[in-house]
């Protein structure tokens, strides 16, 4: 008997870094299969004493280890993001164990946005948006048009609103969304 693979479906992770702030936000929807199995799940994270914001899509272990994998090079980078984005995917290509894992990182200061994968690709877009998962490109889409309506809107409503948009388009992307923003409010 041929055993059956379920695959796990992925989520919807929107960051913007724009004139000196960053936000970044994420559904909170797990799948498996064809099945939600969680609405409430954080996918992003504050790292390097709150100055990098970070999140993931793809397996959820796996993207733990990433972070963890991520911090350190932070750290030894005394917090240079460009720096510690280049030593992970180089790391994440060339060891064995890290190959193995199925899972895509975004990675935002107040300066820089990118998006890291096992295949070593380092991406940092023109535009500052970056985003991973099912439902990206509605929400890339959308952080964009309201960009291009409003380049006043606050970074925050516009990850908002272009996770809200994604999650009534993509059936792997909930309405249950996490923000986190840098500086963080209070901190300006």
């Amino acid at each position: 008997m041929k055993s059956e693979t379920r695959k796990v479906r992925s989520t919807t992770i929107i960051g913007i870094v724009k004139e000196g702030r960053a936000a970044l936000g994420g559904d909170g929807q797990v799948t498996f299969d064809n099945t939600i199995m969680k609405h409430g799940s954080t996918k992003i994270r504050s790292l390097f004493d709150g100055s990098v914001i970070a999140g993931f899509a793809g397996a959820a272990a796996d993207a733990l280890t990433l972070f963890e994998r991520f911090e350190e090079k932070l750290e030894m980078q005394k917090g240079n993001l460009q720096r510690a984005v280049v030593e992970l995917a180089k790391e994440w290509r060339t060891d064995r164990y890290l190959r193995r894992l199925e899972a895509l990182l975004v990675c935002l200061n107040t300066e820089n946005a990118f998006i890291i994968s096992g295949n070593g690709d380092i991406i940092e877009p023109d535009d500052g948006i970056v985003a991973i998962g099912s439902g990206s490109s509605y929400a890339l889409a959308a952080a964009r048009a309201f960009i291009k309506a409003d380049a006043q809107k606050d970074l925050r409503m516009i990850v908002e609103d272009s996770m809200q948009i994604a999650s009534q388009i993509c059936p792997y992307t909930n309405d249950h969304i996490s923000l986190m923003v840098l500086p963080e409010e209070g901190d300006e």
